[in-house]
């Protein structure tokens, strides 16, 4: 695909910083406040790019502005620095890039890869089994003549035609991922019917132009990926290394949300647990350290880079795999 020259120097400007060294980021929505689970994530993602010897960037997922909850971003930034998880370089707003994400569309779309869609949630509901998720979009309008206007008031959504085959990405602690891009993932909406940057665009522009080299985020992204995979490779670009981690389930089983006002920060400290606690809490949910263990974050970084030391000969550096999957059983 043909990039204008603005975009392929970002994007060329992206793969070498990546190439540079680690990259990691951690990117929250300012939907709520951060819970226990999106806490651990935060905690091993940082201690990752620490252990890689890397940049940890922090980047806000803030253009679902609906769902963006006021004071929530302070909140965030507040709860990582008191937890001693500082980043790297200047804080990054989704919602200060629309422009990025519009030229990125604008290119899709003059070189034909992107087409409109006027497949409303009930229609797609209305085909597929009852009480089931929403299919793999069928394709409705992939054959249609573009209308790109409005039609009776409303415009459509923006599609990205995924072509056939596996689509594929390395996992740093599993098996390699992969799915297949007509049965699992279909055409990838990259523009909202209401105008927003849809979610897999911005994401995928970002780790780009970033040159975030690995991702540490929850398993319930996993699938999420090969839709970022797929605009990736439209552009021309590989995707980062992934690792996805299982996520933090309250004593019934369910995992946290803060839709649902999940406890965060708060609880603890109204608990009396300062800083040091809260991050041993979550490093006894890995096995990382026994429980009832005090410890900062710098103090839990300085232990496992002691450990890593130990392991050096076998070349490995980061998160060990198997502090990876202890988190399988972690259900606290």
């Amino acid at each position: 695909m043909l990039l204008p020259e603005r975009l392929r120097s970002r994007l060329e400007r992206g793969t070498a910083l990546r190439a540079a060294g680690y990259r990691g980021r951690y990117a929250p929505s300012p939907s709520g406040a951060l819970h226990w689970g999106n806490l651990r994530t935060a905690l091993l993602s940082w201690l990752d790019a620490r252990l890689s010897g890397g940049e940890w960037l922090l980047r806000i997922d803030d253009l679902d502005t609906p769902r963006v909850v006021p004071g929530a971003e302070e909140r965030i930034l507040a709860d990582l620095l008191w937890l001693g998880l500082s980043w790297d370089g200047p804080l990054l707003r989704q919602s200060e890039r629309r422009g990025l994400y519009s030229d990125v569309l604008s290119a899709l779309r003059r070189s034909g890869a992107l087409y409109p869609c006027r497949c409303s949630r009930r229609l797609l509901a209305d085909v597929s089994a009852p009480h089931a998720p929403l299919p793999v979009y069928p394709g409705f309008c992939r054959g249609q003549l573009p209308r790109w206007g409005p039609v009776e008031g409303r415009l459509p959504s923006w599609r990205l035609r995924v072509g056939a085959g596996r689509l594929c990405w390395q996992e740093r602690w599993d098996e390699p991922g992969e799915l297949d891009a007509a049965s699992a993932v279909g055409d990838v909406v990259l523009r909202r019917a209401d105008g927003y940057i849809a979610y897999h665009l911005a994401t995928a522009v970002d780790e780009l132009d970033q040159g975030i080299s690995d991702v540490v985020r929850g398993a319930d992204l996993w699938a999420a990926t090969a839709a970022q995979v797929a605009v990736m490779q439209q552009l021309g670009a590989a995707p980062p290394r992934y690792g996805h981690v299982p996520l933090w389930r309250d004593a019934a089983g369910q995992r946290l949300s803060k839709r649902d006002g999940s406890a965060g920060l708060d609880a603890a400290r109204q608990r009396g647990d300062d800083a040091a606690a809260v991050i041993a809490q979550l490093a006894a949910s890995l096995d990382l350290v026994p429980a009832g263990s005090r410890l900062s974050a710098s103090e839990l970084l300085e232990d496992l880079q002691r450990r890593q030391d130990l392991r050096k000969a076998s070349g490995s550096s980061g998160l060990g795999r198997s502090t990876l999957l202890a988190t399988r059983d972690a259900v606290r």
